[in-house]
């Protein structure tokens, strides 16, 4: 190619040799250096006068550095009177918090005013981020590429199931789903809330609706009742008292605004079933209660009758639930669900007394463990915020690895969709620590009966020993990523799991459609062999 130099940031310099090599070209010369002080120097080795100049750039552990030095570049470039000046950037940051700088947003400024006009990336976390830049950017995916191998490497490919480890990724997942034709599902988890939380208590209206809640309502709304008709003991006549307002509030929390001449009722379900397949009926209006005669006992669960006659004491109203599954997550790792809880035993010293229902018992003695992950997330934190919640974002990626390493702290992890006896992606844009990984694989597996599972994503940045740590995880089989962010050899011998794809002829494509003037459409397009 003539009238092109592209050049090599420190970073990735064997991705950009990949690069030059597809275009029949050489890197350019560049002189990179620091000095005593740690100042980053930098000295251009050729001419670029009315040349199209390409920098590539990738992430790496030092992320500081390679920014300052690909901004220093920009600007040699643009004093060198370069014809146009192209960034190729693979990682990009992301902001983690409401209250977390937007560095993302700083970034695209100051390449700007370094003199960038142009601007190449590869999967942004975000591809709204391309909104900060003032100049033209070029987010390329690598989701054909990752689909050809698929197609080519995977057997039985056709049977497998995409799933994402956060709801954060589902459109990503969604898509390589669409490409490839095939289901997809969702693994989400929650940190588990405390058993005993006043919240839970109080503010949680699927708590009355599902198995002992509905008792408490029954039970309120026959106290009501007596409470209103009374004997007086100087006439023994029966008189009615000024109606209380705690059965309207108990319904207002059990999530129903039903008057009180509709019966609530609850179906009775077999031990050990999912808490999914419970739920509550209301019946037909029934003729108004006389305030001067007390109600006749209710009991805790009344058999429902269906339209043919039968008992529908047993019937489940969700056939779908069967696809929703639930583990509990202790110290990262799937857990049977009589393993002890952190939670109880961190308060154990702290709890004296136990709350009781009317019939003495404690209220939470026969509670399922999985209860708590269908109960509404608004009712577990202190309601700082006028919409719920503390008003804070939800915990970053970083932020849940900090919080599976805490063996204090229980988590609720559901997978939503059938991965039965199927191969199973799970996919996301950057494999950076391990923990949501083998977390959402240990589920698909131990929990989905998944048979084979391949972790895929784009960037392998692998901080610290996580590549170590999904190595030596035996529900994951395969470490799918592109060769965007540097790893090192040692690395890429050492594990036996690890598969790279090159990332060069997508980059290479780019800076040869780019110099030429023509249209970038064809990159985004699946193809196959």
């Amino acid at each position: 190619m003539r009238q092109v130099k592209i050049f090599s940031g420190s970073s990735h310099p064997l991705l950009t040799e990949s690069i030059c090599e597809r275009l029949g070209t050489q890197p350019a010369k560049c002189e990179l250096k620091k000095f005593s002080n740690g100042e980053t120097s930098v000295s251009l080795g050729t001419s670029i006068r009315e040349q199209d100049v390409f920098i590539v750039q990738s992430g790496s552990n030092k992320i500081n550095d390679s920014v300052m030095e690909l901004l220093i570049m920009i600007s040699a470039c643009k004093g060198g009177s370069a014809k146009s000046i192209t960034g190729s950037l693979h990682s990009y940051s992301k902001k983690k918090s409401h209250r977390g700088a937007i560095a993302a947003r700083m970034l695209a400024n100051l390449l700007s005013v370094a003199g960038v006009q142009h601007v190449i990336t590869v999967d942004l976390h975000a591809s709204q981020s391309q909104g900060f830049f003032g100049k033209p950017v070029d987010n390329l995916y690598a989701e054909p590429l990752i689909a050809r191998w698929i197609r080519n490497h995977v057997p039985g490919w056709r049977e497998a199931v995409v799933v994402s480890k956060n709801p954060g990724g589902t459109k990503r997942v969604t898509s390589l789903a669409d490409a490839l034709k095939l289901n997809f599902g969702i693994v989400t988890t929650d940190r588990r809330r405390h058993p005993l939380s006043t919240t839970l208590l109080d503010g949680s209206g699927i708590l009355y609706s599902m198995g002992d809640g509905a008792n408490d309502v029954n039970h309120n709304v026959e106290a009501e009742a007596e409470a209103e008709s009374q004997i007086d003991p100087t006439t023994d006549v029966e008189v009615a008292r000024p109606r209380r307002r705690t059965s309207q509030r108990m319904r207002a929390q059990a999530g129903t605004s039903h008057p009180p001449s509709v019966a609530h009722r609850a179906i009775n379900v077999p031990a050990g079933s999912s808490p999914l397949v419970q739920s509550t009926r209301f019946e037909s209006e029934s003729p108004p209660m006389s305030r001067n005669r007390l109600p006749e006992k209710s009991t805790a669960s009344i058999p429902i009758q269906s339209d043919d006659g039968e008992d529908a004491t047993n019937e489940y109203t969700d056939e779908r639930a069967r696809e929703v599954i639930t583990g509990r997550l202790i110290h990262g790792h799937i857990v049977d669900d009589d393993f002890p809880s952190p939670v109880l035993s961190a308060m154990s010293g702290s709890i004296t007394t136990l709350p009781r229902d009317h019939l003495g018992s404690s209220q939470f003695e026969e509670q399922d463990p999985m209860m708590s992950s269908f109960v509404s997330t608004t009712s577990t934190y202190p309601h700082d915020h006028a919409l719920g919640g503390t008003g804070d974002a939800g915990a970053a990626s970083d932020e849940e690895e900090e919080g599976f390493k805490n063996a204090e702290l229980e988590h609720t992890i559901t997978l939503v969709g059938d991965v039965k006896d199927k191969i199973v992606f799970i996919m996301d844009d950057m494999i950076d620590r391990a923990g949501s990984w083998i977390a959402a694989a240990e589920t698909v597996v131990k929990r989905g009966d998944a048979k084979k599972v391949y972790c895929v994503a784009t960037h392998g940045l692998f901080g610290g020993d996580s590549l170590e740590e999904m190595e030596n995880c035996n529900c994951i089989d395969y470490i799918v990523v592109t060769n965007s962010y540097p790893i090192a050899p040692e690395k890429v011998k050492a594990s036996k799991k690890l598969v790279v794809l090159d990332l060069s002829h997508l980059l290479a494509e780019a800076i040869r459609r780019n110099h030429y003037g023509e249209s970038i459409s064809a990159l985004f397009q699946h193809y196959q062999d």
